[in-house]
């Protein structure tokens, strides 16, 4: 089972992949950069042939970058849209330097635009950001909760986008807390079973690359995107049990669950392995 965590890049790059061997994971999410900032930091040679060598040396794979949260690519208002279609670019080209296959990106909300904009939107974003690139890691669209204008919480809406982009290199990262909340119920083998045929009739099981693993604080349907510890929340232990002995449990699981004092990381991780077993 490939399993790991969302880890800090704080100090530079490499101590990220200390930082999942410290907590034995054998795959590791990143963001490159601070996600709550426009601006970037430049990488030193040295930190990325850091990366390289000890991600080799550690022997994990693979490794996902996820890009920041101020992006919008739904947007339809011009600056807002350029930067957001700027920093995905550049955080492909982050990837291509650090040989990261993988970057996660939230699709956003389409601010009242309409649904059929907000997927045009990402399409032209997702377009116009990968031009010009010899290469790029495979774009993971992560299905959302469905609060209000945002775009890409149902397994139609991404298969929409998938179909209208101009690259092969795009999947999804299905999170659990957020198809939870959007009505996928994935806590009874029934609704798992739904789920996975639902994934199939759509896009594909081969679509998914990435599980972020996550209970959910809201009830089933509630569109509420709130993460909770593993077997806590709505989703609960019997839900994941099922949930782990799925086809899901092929795919590589990243945890995004809540920094707090009621469990670390490691925790979250044991309680995985756990219901797995």
């Amino acid at each position: 089972m490939k399993l790991g965590c969302h880890v800090s890049i704080a100090g530079s790059i490499d101590k990220a992949v200390d930082r999942a061997q410290e907590i034995g994971c054998n795959t590791f999410q990143v963001f490159t950069r601070s996600p709550r900032m426009w601006r970037h930091r430049e990488f030193r040679q040295e930190e990325i042939e850091a990366f390289k060598r000890k991600r080799g040396d550690a022997g994990i794979d693979p490794v996902f970058s996820h890009m920041p949260y101020l992006p919008n690519l739904s947007s339809s208002n011009p600056e807002p849209y350029r930067k957001s279609v700027d920093s995905l670019r550049l955080e492909l080209t982050r990837c291509n330097l650090l040989d990261i296959p993988f970057l996660v990106t939230h699709l956003g909300s389409h601010l009242g635009k309409g649904l059929d904009i907000g997927i045009k939107q990402i399409v032209n974003a997702i377009d116009t950001a990968i031009s010009g690139l010899d290469q790029h890691p495979i774009i993971l669209l992560e299905n959302t909760s469905g609060k209000t204008n945002e775009v890409g919480s149902t397994f139609e809406e991404l298969r929409t986008i998938i179909d209208s982009v101009s690259t092969e290199r795009i999947g999804v990262c299905f999170d659990t807390c957020h198809a939870f909340a959007r009505g996928y119920d994935i806590s009874t083998q029934e609704g798992i079973d739904s789920t996975l045929r639902g994934i199939e009739e759509t896009m594909g099981f081969n679509r998914i690359q990435l599980v972020h693993l996550n209970d959910s604080k809201g009830e089933l349907g509630s569109r509420l995107d709130r993460h909770n510890h593993i077997g806590v929340g709505q989703i609960g232990e019997d839900g994941f049990r099922q949930f782990l002995r799925s086809k899901f449990k092929s795919k590589p699981l990243i945890l995004e669950t809540p920094v707090d004092d009621f469990r670390s990381d490691t925790g979250n991780l044991e309680k995985v392995r756990k219901l797995a077993a």
